[in-house]
């Protein structure tokens, strides 16, 4: 009873917290947290069962409803402790307006932006994408930020409201994509040759999609060469794999079949009268 009455009756200094409200508030404190973490993962989880949502959106509503449950749990921790939570609530509520309205706004601008990210869905979790010049796979899509990562392990963080307010390109959403060989050819080269030996290339690779066939088109009469581009359809996650092959076999095709790949080059003529 000496105890109980010891740490009711003992204060912090300068302060008249009684050791009974310290213990008192740092268990509350760790039954609080835990409980959110529970209450976290049953919500997030309810979400995924009961909802079509995206991910990303699941994922940015679980992080508002946390942040919600960890400032109830300091509110109630202070109460604990015996301040004055309404005061504190409106001394808070005074404090975020003046920031908000001197220097937060960018904060905001993210915020909106990553709900308008977040919904419309431009970008989604494991997508390769490109934002402003930027390509990478998305991890996240936070409150704030969207993250990725690029193909060389470099973390990338952009403000949501630079994904939202720029062209994303999506490399990944589509099932397939088309992929795009570009050769050249010399002019004394036999052209119908060429368009031949790099179709029946395309056609024996078992990652090019027979719809739409494969086509080699001739696209520039460029200075020294006759430049062709060669183009088939692959399912997105052999683009990359076929078109770097297709980049080393043309030129061994091209080979055997005698056809000149030409350096560029100039004639200079030189007029012997002067």
């Amino acid at each position: 009873m000496e105890i109980a009455d010891m740490f009711s009756t003992t204060t912090i200094p300068f302060s008249g917290i009684t050791l009974e409200q310290v213990v008192l508030a740092v268990i509350i404190a760790v039954i609080g947290l835990i409980a959110v973490k529970v209450i976290a993962s049953a919500f997030t989880e309810m979400l995924g069962r009961t909802s079509r949502l995206s991910a990303l959106i699941i994922e940015l509503l679980v992080r508002f409803f946390s942040i919600l449950l960890y400032v109830i749990l300091v509110l109630i921790v202070l109460a604990t402790l015996g301040f004055d939570v309404s005061s504190v609530v409106l001394g808070l509520s005074a404090v975020i307006g003046l920031i908000l309205g001197f220097g937060l706004q960018d904060t905001v601008t993210n915020l909106a932006s990553g709900v308008w990210v977040a919904a419309f869905r431009p970008l989604d979790k494991g997508e390769y994408v490109e934002v402003n010049g930027i390509s990478g796979t998305v991890t996240s899509v936070g409150i704030l930020a969207t993250e990725l990562l690029k193909p060389d392990n470099t973390y990338i963080t952009i403000p949501n409201s630079q994904v939202w307010g720029s062209a994303v390109i999506n490399s990944t959403r589509m099932d397939t994509r088309r992929l795009e060989v570009k050769v050249g050819v010399a002019y004394d080269s036999d052209l119908t040759l060429a368009i031949r030996v790099a179709t029946d290339l395309m056609k024996n690779d078992e990652r090019v999609l027979p719809s739409p066939e494969p086509v080699v088109v001739v696209t520039e009469l460029a200075d020294s060469s006759v430049n062709l581009s060669l183009r088939a359809w692959t399912k997105t996650a052999d683009l990359w794999g076929a078109q770097w092959d297709l980049n080393r076999e043309i030129v061994n095709a091209f080979a055997d079949a005698g056809i000149a790949i030409p350096f560029p080059q100039m004639d200079v003529h030189l007029d012997g009268t002067h």
